[in-house]
């Protein structure tokens, strides 16, 4: 279904001589898709908001409907539904949490509107409610940050302590990357999980949760890692324990979720012990897949992005300034 715009020719009479206006095109053809997103809680949600945009545009055959949820998924659904009532051609979704969206998704199967994921999952009964999904491994990734802590404690005979700060509840992101650290947790006898923190992947919230648990942590007690689901979460966390007097990449090695330029730059100082990638430009992944779909074809189902880890001993100067977010 590609939806018409059209440009209404309108005659204009010109008193006293009967002349019209030039003759503008009848119509013009552009795929219209709306795009929900969930809002712009991180720097990687920001790259990944402007990764779309740059690729919907007029130039390039689209024209795009933005909504902005402001970080609530009742607004999701409210614009998805909006989406739906404009017939649109397509509706991209990055879904707040997995939940919730088995009735909605429904409404626009029956509109016709194929829906595409992006960056998270959805968790419905019938997964023919999406067209495709277009994101990352998150489960892998957290396998990765294990990994990198088994090696590292491979020599430790006494406790690992390690200060997990989770991403928003519900997420895709913040399942995968909870659950591999979760099944590090059960398979070490000697890694102690000393606290599970709400920091919604954001820096302010991990700073506040993060300074309260300092401050109620006994002297004594040391910390080995800490392991934020995404970079924002790493800064507010290398604040909080810089401003107590922890020194990051000595005392306790930070872990994240992203790779961001501002990331990697304390990756290279070595305050972030390991940034694991997690790739935000996805606009032109999902442009393959619309125009996959308008050629007949079927799309492939999970599309997952390539992604690498970083450490101080393989990042350069290079590949910081290489990078587009």
């Amino acid at each position: 279904m590609k939806r018409l715009i059209c440009l209404v020719l309108t005659l204009i009479l010109l008193t006293g001589c009967g002349k019209t206006a030039p003759e503008q095109p009848e119509e013009e053809n552009l795929i219209v898709v709306g795009i929900s997103q969930v809002g712009a809680e991180s720097d990687w949600r920001v790259a990944n908001s402007e990764s779309m945009k740059s690729v919907f545009t007029e130039s390039r055959g689209y024209r795009m409907l933005f909504e902005d949820a402001r970080q609530i998924q009742e607004n999701q659904i409210i614009a998805v539904r909006r989406f739906i009532q404009q017939r649109v051609d397509y509706i991209v979704l990055m879904p707040l949490s997995e939940t919730g969206w088995d009735s909605v998704l429904q409404e626009a199967r029956d509109a016709g509107i194929p829906v595409i994921l992006v960056d998270r999952m959805v968790d419905v009964e019938d997964d023919s409610l999406y067209a495709a999904h277009v994101g990352s491994d998150f489960y892998a990734q957290g396998r990765k940050a294990v990994t990198w802590i088994e090696r590292e404690y491979c020599m430790r005979a006494g406790a690992v302590n390690i200060v997990h700060i989770q991403g928003t509840p519900g997420s895709t992101a913040q399942l995968g990357r909870t659950g591999a650290l979760e099944e590090g947790l059960a398979a070490h006898e000697n890694w102690n999980l000393l606290a599970q923190l709400d920091g919604d992947f954001t820096q302010a919230k991990t700073y506040e949760v993060m300074c309260r648990y300092l401050d109620e942590l006994p002297p004594e007690q040391e910390i080995d890692v800490v392991y934020c689901e995404n970079d924002n979460e790493a800064f507010g966390a290398i604040e909080a324990l810089e401003k107590r007097g922890y020194r990051c990449g000595r005392d306790v090695n930070v872990i994240c979720f992203d790779a961001t330029r501002n990331a990697l730059k304390l990756c290279m100082e070595g305050k972030i012990a390991l940034a694991v990638e997690c790739n935000p430009l996805l606009g032109p992944l999902v442009d393959d897949t619309i125009q996959s779909i308008e050629k007949g074809f079927t799309p492939q189902k999970h599309h997952y992005i390539e992604e690498q880890q970083f450490t101080s001993r393989n990042l350069t100067q290079e590949i910081i300034d290489g990078r587009e977010y």
